[in-house]
């Protein structure tokens, strides 16, 4: 909660590393104070919802990016979210085939969740980050945009 002399009337809620920031004027009561958190909390978890794809919907997003970017030929057997990745954004197992994202990624933009998805379907195509790789990585058009995302998240993470 901050709260400030200079706000007059404005409330706003945004997330913050895991955390939710409410920002409101200095005046208001608690009783307001408490019905702005609640709405504000509210709207934020439902339209975070919205970019949450399940992992049914992580699945179907692959095939749809396998098929747009490598012509199909990146088939996981599996996709899902993961809790238990702190460091990386993504992995992939080329003995079974599967693909973990990190709940981290939960909330991004779609366009950087998509360029993890193809990074690792890249991955069973060709098992190393050798120059074929990058190649096939790098057909995504969205691919600098969100490495610099990635690395931004990541350094203010530090």
């Amino acid at each position: 909660m901050r709260r400030s002399d200079r706000r007059k009337r404005t409330v706003r809620a945004y997330r913050e590393g895991g955390r939710t920031i409410v920002l409101m004027p200095a005046h208001l009561s608690k009783a307001a104070e408490d019905e702005h958190v609640r709405n504000l909390v509210e709207r934020l978890d439902r339209r975070e919802q919205r970019v949450r794809p399940s992992d049914d919907e992580l699945m179907a997003r692959a095939a749809a990016l396998s098929q747009s970017w490598f012509g199909g030929r990146a088939v996981p057997s599996s996709v899902r979210w993961v809790t238990n990745m702190d460091k990386r954004w993504g992995s992939c197992s080329s003995s079974d085939q599967s693909i973990r994202l990190s709940h981290r990624l939960q909330g991004m933009p779609a366009y950087v969740v998509d360029y993890v998805l193809v990074h690792e379907l890249a991955h069973l195509i060709e098992p190393n980050h050798s120059r074929q790789f990058w190649a096939l990585v790098s057909a995504y058009p969205e691919t600098e945009k969100a490495k610099g995302f990635l690395e931004g998240v990541s350094w203010q993470q530090r």
